[in-house]
């Protein structure tokens, strides 16, 4: 099984919207058995807070099913229980190393890396732009799951 977890600052809108696709994405493929898929957040801020009405706004727009979530905070834990750390922007990349007190398996990575890509995924926190997430969610989910395929992983 391969363990996946997103992870944005607040868990409320990227890393919420990620999850959700890409466990659309892998039960579209007929691959659901072969992942665990998860998101957290790098701060305390929005813990036990439901999905941004944003997030679940664009996900019902796209016939994306929302996962059932509530904000959690990520630990040092859940660097050896998941095998890829998928950070949002370069801070979260930056405290997801801080929490996890480093990266020593090369297991934390950004998003749009996957496909290529050095920046950052839109933040509809401050954008309100929902529709330009969501573009870079689509665009890097679907690298995650090329990457996985030339890996031999699934």
């Amino acid at each position: 099984m391969i363990k996946i977890l997103f992870v944005c600052h607040g868990n409320i809108c990227r890393s919420t919207m990620c999850e959700s696709y890409f466990a659309y994405l892998v039960n579209q493929r007929g691959l659901s058995d072969l992942f665990f898929i998860s998101s957290a957040a790098t701060s305390r801020e929005e813990i036990g807070n439901p999905p941004h009405y944003g997030t679940v706004n664009k996900l019902r727009e796209e016939g994306i099913p929302l996962v059932p979530h509530r904000a959690v905070q990520m630990t040092a834990a859940d660097y050896e229980k998941y095998d890829y750390l998928i950070g949002m922007d370069s801070a979260n990349i930056r405290n997801m190393q801080r929490i996890a007190g480093g990266d020593q398996k090369d297991k934390i990575r950004k998003l749009l890396s996957f496909a290529g890509i050095g920046r950052d995924v839109a933040d509809p926190w401050y954008t309100g732009d929902f529709e330009a997430t969501f573009q870079d969610t689509v665009m890097g989910c679907t690298a995650i799951l090329e990457f996985l395929g030339k890996q031999k992983r699934i």
